[in-house]
């Protein structure tokens, strides 16, 4: 009796860890279209503000409400424009809600991205990727909260890519969400605090963008530069604060080298 050849179908199980990727490709593109070429940018926030304003005051629960799932929606989809939804949040609502509400709204899109990455593909590339990447992978999992503390409090390392290497490593999710929430706060505050600010910098601005706006100009903007708020001695009071995360995985070296000598 002749075999009957391999189904070409997909394995149902390959489908099942691929649909988040596949629903994330899918929102991203949705956002991306939402919020056209400018994305999340202080224009659209001229554009819209006495619309954002009347929201905000006659329903303040619904706006943060919005507000906050905006916030998950762009960190998830990885849509440039995070900076300006933190300092958005601490002008319309103030440095402790606009503050809080970027803190949550970070950790959960950046636990959803976590999840999907380890669920679609962090356990097999593990896998293949060798007896001394799984050694590396050991080592990041058994010091995980500091290891990811020090990356969320030194703002030089990408966002996005702080979510998925701890996915790739196999690192437990009550880690992740712990050092992602407590390490992100120290930012989220300062620009927040910015944010309480803001109005002055668009105040000053504003004749200006319109006046480009009337001529017809494909170019006109409102100019604000984040590195003006993390000021050299705040990146290194961060610096020094992720130094401070990484003194247990220390100690614990220093520790395990006597044993590992005797």
């Amino acid at each position: 009796m002749a075999e009957s050849p391999p189904s070409a179908e997909p394995h149902p199980g390959l489908i099942r860890r691929f649909w988040p990727v596949i629903g994330l490709i899918v929102l991203a593109g949705g956002i991306y279209a939402a919020l056209g070429r400018n994305g999340i940018s202080l224009e659209a926030l001229i554009d819209h503000r006495l619309a954002i304003d009347e929201l905000v005051r006659n329903h303040r629960v619904a706006a943060v409400l919005a507000f906050l799932a905006l916030y998950i929606a762009v960190v998830v989809a990885s849509v440039p424009g995070a900076t300006v939804l933190t300092l958005t949040g601490g002008f319309l609502f103030g440095l402790v809600t606009g503050g809080l509400a970027a803190v949550v709204g970070a950790t959960i899109g950046a636990t959803l991205i976590f999840l999907v990455a380890r669920s679609a593909v962090g356990e097999s590339l593990l896998r293949k990727a060798g007896p001394r990447a799984a050694k590396l992978a050991q080592g990041f999992r058994d010091d995980a909260f500091s290891y990811l503390l020090f990356l969320r409090l030194v703002p030089a390392f990408p966002f996005f890519l702080v979510n998925l290497v701890p996915a790739f490593a196999g690192v437990r999710l009550g880690p992740f969400v712990a050092a992602t929430a407590i390490g992100i706060i120290p930012a989220s505050f300062v620009y927040a605090f910015a944010g309480t600010g803001l109005d002055s910098i668009i105040s000053s601005q504003n004749a200006t963008f319109r006046e480009c706006r009337a001529a017809g100009r494909a170019d006109c903007a409102v100019t604000f530069n984040a590195w003006d708020v993390l000021t050299p001695h705040l990146l290194l009071a961060m610096l020094a604060l992720g130094l401070l995360a990484l003194l247990p995985v220390v100690v614990k070296r220093l520790r395990a080298r006597p044993r590992a000598s005797s």
